[in-house]
């Protein structure tokens, strides 16, 4: 009995080496013998609970943008006194935070297991948030910025995972487009609470101790906007604290998912993995409906892969590096990573409203326009499940990377043609620029965003591709590279913006995603019509 493989007291971080499968017959027998390891969770209450953690990534994404402005005011008016490079390293070390804990997150996960694991990063964004909120300078907002990227990249890789080993076949597709959804609907939520804060403070203000123009009396209100173009202006006091305000928001999402992922089970395919098949079916029995789904036939899949990995040896991250086919996947993965944050889609999240004061808002008003591409964003999202419930996955992403490469090129047209005639020598807009423009910027990145979350489907095909016994490890390297590249796109941005220009900047992006859109069309495989462990053997003789 010491080698039995359906003992509960397995060891939680690997399989049972060298130990017999059971057969079909001895798992339908299981499966009839064993009940539910705990109450019925619906799975859709399952991917609702457990994309908290996506939501939590839009939001602590997202509330930068309208957090900046008020960061770039100076100390004695309640900012931080941001220049160029330490706005890019605001928004640099959260994203080197999440490749962080992308992989880390993703080993921890393979070792002990998905659920466990997001529980644990649901503290960590409350330490990260709280740690942000209460910085008093920025060397500490630096340290916890890192700290809440590793929440969000670790939540970045586990979640969707979590959702596409518990979800049936038939909607694995649409219940992992889903994170996606509420990663974007986080990113609203923090538009519309930055919007709210900023008019409830009247936006970006100071109050004038010394104007040397003579124009401003000691003790005037002066909106951010007029009075950093007034040089020596000496400054009493301001409202840049309301960034502060705009952080500890994020701390309420975190404790709702902490307290609803304790009443969800582990992933049943963790459990197999480890050859734990009467957890794993009593894990998979709360979450299957028993008039639709078969879990024995779920469990014999789950038996039959590790009946085929049986006789090669341990793998390892190592290993799979070793071996041609698991390596190609790793490729793929990593290189959808690259291309989903090379498309430009968070120099709009964090930096929209420096985007649109480039095309001509004033810095509150740009704050406020932020919900409206949020908006867009959002319902791009809910397009995108039904999209990716109807269409093969290479569809979606060649829908998606055709309307992006439209929408960045249309960008740099407007921004050189239309916006670089009217700027003035500082790099001020002029008021001769034609009051349309600035609004037709406004609805270009609306589109981009629309058109980028209605065809995000990286998540899904991530969470697809990977062997079972190292999913979580590998899976955390491909999100860990999209982090990387999200931290170098996020730090070049704003120089790019002030040394280049829009114009210059979007063309650039608008080249690469021709790139990707090759990489759609020649390289990504499709995966929607088999289940994780079809995928699995189909990969093996694809690509040996």
């Amino acid at each position: 009995m010491a080698n039995d493989p359906l003992r509960d007291d397995a060891d939680d971080s690997r399989p049972v080496e060298g130990v017999t499968e059971p057969t079909r017959a001895e798992i339908e027998a299981l499966v009839a013998a064993t009940p539910p390891s705990g109450k019925r969770r619906p799975i859709g209450l399952l991917a609702a609970t457990a994309t908290f953690g996506a939501l939590l990534f839009g939001y602590d994404t997202g509330v930068i943008a309208g957090a900046l402005p008020f960061m770039y005011m100076p100390g004695a008016g309640g900012g931080l006194g941001l220049t160029d490079v330490e706005e890019g390293l605001v928004g640099g070390l959260l994203a080197l935070g999440a490749a962080t804990g992308a992989v880390v997150g993703g080993r921890l996960a393979d070792r002990y297991g998905r659920r466990h694991n997001i529980m644990l990063l649901a503290v960590v964004f409350v330490i990260g948030t709280l740690g942000c909120t209460y910085s008093p300078h920025i060397g500490w907002l630096y340290a916890f910025r890192f700290i809440l990227g590793f929440a969000v990249g670790g939540a970045s890789s586990i979640v969707p995972m979590y959702l596409s080993e518990s979800a049936p076949q038939r909607i694995r597709g649409p219940l992992v487009a889903l994170d996606q959804f509420m990663i974007v609907f986080g990113q609203l939520m923090a538009y519309s609470a930055n919007a709210a804060v900023s008019a409830s403070r009247g936006g970006p203000q100071v109050q004038v101790e010394h104007d040397p123009t003579g124009h401003f009396a000691p003790g005037t209100w002066v909106p951010w906007d007029v009075a950093r173009t007034i040089d020596d202006l000496v400054v009493a006091a301001g409202n840049g604290d309301a960034w502060r305000a705009m952080l500890v928001i994020g701390t309420l999402p975190a404790i709702a998912l902490w307290m609803g992922m304790r009443m969800m089970p582990e992933s049943s395919r963790w459990y197999a993995a480890r050859q734990r098949y009467e957890e794993a079916i009593g894990s998979l029995k709360r979450i299957r409906d028993p008039e639709r789904d078969n879990v024995a036939y779920e469990i014999n899949h789950m038996v039959e892969l590790r009946r085929l990995e049986a006789n090669q040896t341990t793998w390892s991250l190592s290993k799979a590096l070793s071996v041609r086919w698991s390596r190609r996947l790793i490729v793929i993965g990593c290189c959808l990573g690259f291309f989903d944050q090379l498309t430009g889609i968070n120099t709009a999240m964090y930096y929209l409203p420096k985007i649109l004061t480039a095309a001509g808002f004033s810095s509150a008003s740009a704050i406020t326009l932020n919900v409206f591409t949020g908006l867009a964003s959002t319902i791009g999202a809910a397009v995108g499940i039904y999209l990716v419930g109807r269409l093969a996955r290479r569809q979606v992403g060649i829908y998606q990377e055709t309307g992006i490469v439209i929408a960045l090129f249309s960008l740099a047209l407007v921004f050189g043609f239309g916006i670089a005639p009217h700027l003035d020598e500082s790099g001020a807009i002029a008021s001769t620029v034609p009051a349309f423009l600035p609004w037709l910027v406004l609805i270009l990145v609306g589109v981009f965003v629309f058109v980028k979350q209605s065809g995000t489907v990286n998540w899904v095909l991530v969470s697809e591709i990977f062997p079972a016994r190292i999913r979580g490890s590998v899976q955390g390297v491909a999100v860990g590279a999209g982090w990387i590249m999200n931290a170098i796109v996020t730090f070049a941005f704003p120089l790019m913006i002030a040394r280049l220009g829009p114009a210059w900047t979007y063309a650039i992006f608008g080249a690469i995603n021709v790139v990707a859109l090759l990489f759609y069309l020649k390289v990504v495989p499709e995966t929607k019509h088999h289940s994780l462990e079809e995928l699995e053997e189909q990969f093996r003789t694809r690509y040996a």
